[in-house]
């Protein structure tokens, strides 16, 4: 167990029963079998990724991976070099959003979908991007976003012809209410419990560890940094609309 301060990793030591605190992340190498790096700032990963990288130890990043291009390049060619990588979202595996799924989706081809969502875009707009894309699939075309830092409003499209929007900002209560909108109904969907989501998250990863069958497609994790990434591209730009593979 590491944290930048020894009395945090004391602390979660002690609730979560880890039985040893190190000084240093390299410290654990040698002594486990996957690593967590459990933080959310995705401009700090790549740093600390990279000694386990380097020492071939699989790994697991808490959302998102990263907030910029230069970032995801280096992830992209960790894993295609054969690193272990996984990064997700519990939101991704929130069982209230499973019914309307491809391929059994009720509400026919998607025409809008919005989600609320607390805090900051560049740390927890992944967690309605991942909701959201549970439910779409990938193809999304372009992200803009035209709030502020404080307030975020982000338009996506995506190629079915489905409008999404997220509002992401401060005082928005954190809670997983989507709307619905398809070519044969409509839906809001509140998730309740994020235990779940988080239990069915990690079983996921040992799963991947176990048999090294990725459970979902890098790809699916690039799109969704590459919204990330454009949505703080688009607000810094005036609210410029930028294409998802630019």
């Amino acid at each position: 167990m590491f944290c930048d301060d020894r009395k945090d990793a004391e602390h979660v030591s002690a609730l979560s029963r880890v039985p040893r605190v190190v000084e240093t992340p390299q410290a654990m190498i040698g002594m486990v079998d996957a690593v967590l790096i459990a933080t959310d700032v995705g401009g700090e990963h790549v740093a600390r990724a990279r000694p386990f990288v380097e020492a071939g130890v699989p790994i697991f990043i808490d959302k998102p991976l990263c907030d910029n291009a230069a970032d995801l390049a280096i992830f992209e060619n960790w894993v295609a070099k054969g690193a272990a990588i996984l990064s997700s979202s519990s939101t991704r595996f929130a069982a209230e959003y499973a019914p309307y799924q491809a391929p059994n989706a009720p509400l026919g081809e998607w025409r809008f979908i919005s989600m609320p969502m607390a805090k900051k875009w560049e740390t927890y707009g992944i967690h309605a991007l991942e909701a959201v894309f549970s439910v779409t699939g990938p193809g999304y075309v372009s992200v803009r976003n035209t709030g502020t830092a404080e307030r975020n409003v982000v338009h996506l499209k995506h190629r079915c012809g489905a409008d999404v929007v997220i509002a992401c900002g401060k005082g928005i209560v954190y809670g997983g209410a989507m709307t619905l909108c398809g070519t044969k109904g409509n839906a809001t969907v509140v998730t309740k419990d994020t235990f779940a989501s988080f239990k069915a998250q990690l079983a996921e990863f040992v799963g991947y560890l176990r048999s090294g069958t990725r459970p979902y497609p890098l790809s699916h994790t690039v799109e969704l940094m590459r919204l990330v990434i454009g949505g703080i591209e688009s607000r810094e730009h005036g609210g410029t609309e930028i294409g998802v593979q630019d």
